[in-house]
């Protein structure tokens, strides 16, 4: 407590030492540990910053669970990726929850929101990126197996209703995880984050 008092100090942030319960209350539920913190919105990236940095890009087609979006920007961050991109209607959004899930990792990236995935994969498409869709279906090929030029662009659909249909229709091929248990599939962010380190480590394996 006392580094971030420092910290704070440093910075010209001021300090108040509410009680506990109006902290409690400040933090509507979160498990705060004694500190809070009043930010300003949270500085989304210019879809621009996104396609023009190197790397894989990672696209989220409307998912809906803060906890499934942190885990995946935690992800997305100790990858490396150039960028999150993420549409700015019915789709989950960067919010305390979500900072939390992920970590921090979040503050480390550049996030864009766009209002067209779709529009937004032609432009990745256009610059360059082959767009993968990681999906289930009778079109999806194994991603071990599949043969991925890089840089990638790697859409991981919403929970339950997958990659929507629009999106899906721009993406050159659609991978899916080998599942060889009894298990039939995994969360949106646990297959996004395996299928993301895999099209990373082949992107370094062509550098």
């Amino acid at each position: 407590m006392r580094a971030v008092l420092a910290l704070a100090e440093d910075a010209g942030v001021p300090v108040e030492r509410p009680p506990r319960p109006m902290l409690d209350d400040l933090a509507r539920g979160a498990n705060h540990q004694g500190i809070g913190l009043e930010t300003g919105g949270y500085p989304y990236a210019e879809f621009d910053e996104v396609t023009g940095a190197a790397g894989t890009v990672l696209i989220l087609d409307h998912l809906q669970d803060p906890q499934n979006f942190g885990t995946l920007l935690r992800a997305a961050e100790a990858a490396g990726v150039a960028g999150v991109v993420i549409p700015q209607n019915r789709a989950v959004v960067v919010t305390p929850a979500v900072v939390n899930a992920s970590a921090g990792a979040v503050e480390l990236l550049r996030v864009a929101l766009v209002p067209n995935l779709a529009r937004s994969l032609d432009a990745l498409k256009t610059g360059g990126r082959w767009c993968v869709g990681l999906d289930a279906g009778d079109d999806a090929v194994d991603l071990y197996a599949a043969d991925v030029p890089t840089p990638v662009a790697l859409v991981v659909g919403g929970e339950g209703s997958g990659i929507g249909q629009n999106v899906r229709g721009r993406c050159d091929l659609i991978v899916s995880l080998p599942m060889r248990g009894r298990i039939a599939s995994l969360n949106a962010a646990t297959a996004g984050a395996i299928a993301l380190f895999e099209l990373v480590r082949r992107e370094a394996e062509a550098s």
